[in-house]
């Protein structure tokens, strides 16, 4: 077994470790042209947005006969059903998630305007932490009470956690790529990050990247609240997840999509689009640390700021806000913000949006990069709700309970998911 070297590292080391040369690619500028979400706010992103600079709440109380024996019986369910929309037969042959994958995948095409690609030059990037759960508990349950000749034909391809890539790839007809990375709650931002590679390396000029879950089913809910990592505050579902507070106890089970469009600039721009904002850097690393517990010291997670804002050719003091992870868990919380510390510095003002939306797992980071770009262009940051008594280690400027109006050149979103995976995002003004 190798020893652990010392996980204390200085914002300078985490930037100077982060410096290596990226090569020509990083000079290619990728813009955010389109944006499209379903979250538990709202159907689309501009419901969304709203609700999150009104502080709303979408955690409710859970009243589906299966919830009544669990200890966790609150949960963020999506504030649209995505069969609402979709076409019914389209809708029966894919899972919840592929669902949401492609509500959210449609809004954010169309925002882009529909872009005219060669289909060979057009990827899609889409994760999902779970997959297709529903479907494979729900068949499960088929094949015990029924027998085998009853379970589905689709089975399988409904199942795949690489289903909501898939049916977005062909909803869209994407030949350059269709990927799906999975990496627990940070699979929504890698996609993104997967995304600006593929534009910097010439593989492809548009991609549609970003990640969607839908796994609010009694078995998740008894196995994280196993862990003790979701909250049971049951009597108060709208205060339940409450980043930085004292009183937290854990995370908030949630479903969603959040999808973006990434653009080379000039293909862009040569169809007239300017975009919402440039999507400057990307860091990903690992802890190597432990398979639920982020590293307390915040050293992954702070090298994968320093790698983003390298990455981007910015540093600590160009940016202004920071899009935090923040589950409203007792340890990732303040590891966190520890993290942030040390690559950036003390003067970011820091919001946490799961605070309103729950956690959406592998839809997370997408979600929140799409917040993110929001906050830049409309000079606001979306406030972190229900912080009502701050914990004794909150060491920056969270924006509580109320939005704050700010301007925003360069904002970083950062996500982290079990096993130790750490993702950044740097995003700055057009």
């Amino acid at each position: 077994m190798t020893e652990r070297p010392s996980a204390e590292v200085s914002a300078a080391q985490a930037v100077s470790a982060a410096s290596a040369p990226t090569g020509a690619g990083a000079n290619v500028e990728v813009l955010v042209t389109g944006l499209g979400a379903t979250t538990p706010l709202g159907g689309d992103v501009s419901t969304t947005w709203q609700a999150m600079l009104d502080g709303k709440s979408g955690v409710a109380a859970l009243t589906d006969d299966w919830a009544t024996d669990l200890p966790v019986r609150i949960a963020a369910k999506l504030a649209v059903e995505p069969t609402e929309i979709i076409e019914r037969v389209k809708a029966r042959r894919m899972d919840r998630v592929q669902q949401v994958a492609v509500v959210a995948a449609r809004e954010a095409w169309s925002d882009a305007g529909s872009p005219d690609v060669d289909p060979e030059r057009l990827a899609v990037v889409v994760g999902s932490g779970i997959g297709g759960a529903l479907t494979l508990l729900g068949q499960w349950d088929v094949l015990r009470e029924k027998g085998p000749r009853r379970v589905s034909p689709l089975t399988i391809p409904m199942l795949m956690p690489n289903g909501p890539a898939a049916v977005v790839g062909l909803e869209v007809g994407a030949k350059a790529a269709v990927r799906a990375p999975v990496s627990a709650c940070a699979t929504g931002a890698e996609a993104i990050a997967i995304g600006l590679e593929l534009i910097r390396t010439g593989k492809a000029d548009v991609v549609l990247a970003g990640g969607a879950e839908a796994c609010i089913h009694p078995l998740p809910m008894a196995g994280f609240g196993a862990m003790r990592a979701m909250s049971t505050r049951n009597d108060e579902p709208e205060r339940a997840s409450r980043p930085f507070d004292k009183a937290r106890d854990g995370f908030v089970l949630g479903e969603g999509g959040g999808m973006v469009v990434l653009e080379r600039a000039e293909h862009a721009r040569a169809r007239g689009r300017s975009g919402y904002a440039v999507l400057a850097g990307a860091g990903i690393t690992a802890d190597g640390y432990d398979i639920v517990q982020p590293d307390p010291s915040g050293s992954g997670q702070a090298r994968a700021v320093a790698e983003a804002l390298a990455d981007g050719g910015l540093t600590g003091a160009d940016i202004q806000h920071v899009n935090g992870h923040s589950t409203s868990t007792p340890a990732g919380d303040m590891g966190e913000l520890i993290a942030l510390q040390k690559a950036i510095g003390d003067h970011p003002v820091v919001t946490a949006t799961k605070s309103m939306t729950g956690h959406l797992l592998g839809a997370a980071g997408a979600v929140e990069a799409i917040a993110t770009v929001l906050a830049i262009r409309d000079g606001v940051v979306p406030p972190t709700i229900n912080l009502e008594n701050p914990d004794d280690g909150v060491c920056l400027d969270i924006a509580a309970n109320t939005a704050r109006k700010m301007k925003i050149t360069a904002a970083i979103n950062d996500s982290f998911g079990f096993g130790g995976h750490n993702v950044a995002l740097a995003f700055r003004e057009l």
